[in-house]
C-alpha cells in the first residue's frame, strides 16, 4: 500500500461546511448561532433529532443553511437511525486534503464538499451500563458505531478538519473562531484531534471492559432461539 504524504497545509482553515450529529445537545443554542454570526455562509448538514433541534433554533433562517446529510447524500436514513452518516460523500469531504489533486478531482466527480468541523458525540454507552439491571442488549444498543468514525476521520486529518467532541469546549472555539476571522488553526485542530482520539480510546474501552464482564449466559439470555 503506497501512504501518501503530505508536504502542504495551511495553518488556517475557514469553517465554510459543519456536520453536526450529537446525543448531548447541551450548548448547541449558543455555538450554531455564534458560528453563523463568524461566518454567514457557512452550510450545515446535520441528522436526526440534532437536525431537528438546529432546525428549530434556526426558524425561518435554517432554510439557508441547514441540510439533511440524508438529502446531501441521496441515501435516506434506516430505520431508528442505524446508518444515518456512513456514506462516501461524508468521508471523502472528511478525509480530502486541500491539496491532493487527486482528491479535489474525486470531490467533483461525486458534487462533494470539504467538511471543515464535525461536531459529534457519543451514545451514552458507559450511563447506559451504570445503570442497575441493565441488559446487554440494552448496553448494545448504545454501542454508537457512526459517531467514532466521524470523530477518528476528522481527527486523522487534522491538517484541515476541526473535530469537535465536547460542549465544555464551545465557547473556547467560538473565541478562537473569532480571533481567526472564522478560521481554525492547526494548532486549534491539533489540539481537539489529541482530545477526540482520547475520547474514543476511552469509549472502547468502556465497551470492551462491560462486554468483558459478562458471560455467554448474559448474553443469551436476551434473545428467543
Amino acid at each position: 500500500m503506497t501512504i501518501n504524504v503530505v508536504k502542504k497545509i495551511d495553518d488556517l482553515v475557514k469553517v465554510r461546511h459543519l456536520l453536526v450529529s450529537v446525543s448531548d445537545k447541551q450548548g448547541l443554542d449558543y455555538f450554531i448561532p455564534e458560528l453563523l454570526k463568524i461566518n454567514p455562509e457557512m452550510k450545515i448538514f446535520s441528522t436526526g433529532g440534532t437536525y431537528n433541534k438546529i432546525k428549530e433554533m434556526l426558524g425561518a433562517n435554517a432554510a439557508l443553511c441547514l441540510k439533511q446529510v440524508s438529502d446531501y447524500t441521496g441515501q435516506p436514513e434506516t430505520q431508528g437511525g442505524l446508518v444515518k452518516a456512513l456514506d462516501f460523500k461524508i468521508y471523502l469531504g472528511l478525509l480530502t486534503e486541500t491539496y491532493n489533486e487527486s482528491h479535489q478531482n474525486d470531490m467533483a466527480r461525486t458534487e462533494s464538499v470539504p467538511i471543515d468541523m464535525v461536531v459529534v458525540n457519543l451514545y451514552p454507552f458507559k450511563e447506559t451500563v451504570s445503570r442497575q439491571a441493565v441488559t446487554v442488549e440494552q448496553a448494545r444498543g448504545n454501542i454508537d458505531i457512526g459517531g467514532p468514525c466521524m470523530i477518528r476521520a476528522s481527527a486523522k486529518n487534522f491538517i484541515r478538519v476541526a473535530s469537535v467532541i465536547d460542549p465544555a469546549d464551545y465557547e473556547m472555539i467560538i473565541s478562537k473562531l473569532k480571533i481567526n476571522n472564522g478560521a481554525t488553526s492547526l494548532k486549534l485542530r491539533f489540539d481537539l484531534a489529541q482530545k477526540a482520539f482520547e475520547h474514543t480510546a476511552v469509549y472502547d474501552r468502556t465497551i470492551a471492559d462491560f462486554l468483558v464482564s459478562r458471560k455467554l449466559e448474559d448474553v443469551s439470555g436476551c434473545y428467543a432461539f
